[in-house]
């Protein structure tokens, strides 16, 4: 954690956790997307963060009026995020799940991935869709604990779990 995130974080001690949407190519979003991109290079064989481009080419995709993209805060400090691209008029797919380590156990991919599902929800899809790889234990683990069963293949390596849940 940056020495200037470090000092924010302390400074919002006791603020609320909010979940805020947001642009994808806002700062807090490139943070989180830049984190997480270090995150998948540092757990998977063969994924390198220069790999990874950011802003995302595809950030229209992650707007309104079908996709989002959602930040998690407290105070002015990002501690994670996830977005949703439209597959259909009834299936998304989740995307970039991320946690800031210092967050960690706390709930905050819970959260994040509840809020997520029920403004999907709110706008019509049925049926939502997530990749995964199978070194990300802790995103697994959350995932299948809030009812995200296997699933057929549908996205190329590194990618090497699949997941949906009927909303």
């Amino acid at each position: 954690l940056c020495a200037a995130c470090a000092k924010l974080r302390q400074s919002n001690q006791g603020a609320a956790m909010q979940i805020q949407s947001t642009d994808p190519d806002s700062p807090e979003a490139l943070y989180c997307l830049a984190a997480y991109y270090a995150l998948l290079a540092e757990k998977i064989a063969g994924v390198t963060a220069e790999g990874l481009v950011l802003p995302l080419p595809d950030a229209e995709a992650y707007r309104g009026p079908r996709g989002m993209f959602f930040v998690a805060r407290q105070g002015d400090v990002p501690l994670g995020c996830v977005s949703l691209r439209p597959l259909s008029a009834t299936e998304a797919e989740v995307k970039r799940l991320w946690v800031s380590p210092e967050a960690r156990g706390q709930g905050v991919g819970r959260a994040l991935l509840v809020h997520l599902e029920a403004q999907a929800q709110g706008l019509g899809y049925l049926r939502l869709k997530l990749d995964s790889n199978s070194v990300l234990t802790p995103a697994l683990a959350l995932y299948r604990a809030t009812g995200w069963v296997d699933c057929a293949a549908y996205s190329p390596p590194p990618a090497d779990v699949w997941m949906d849940k009927a909303l």
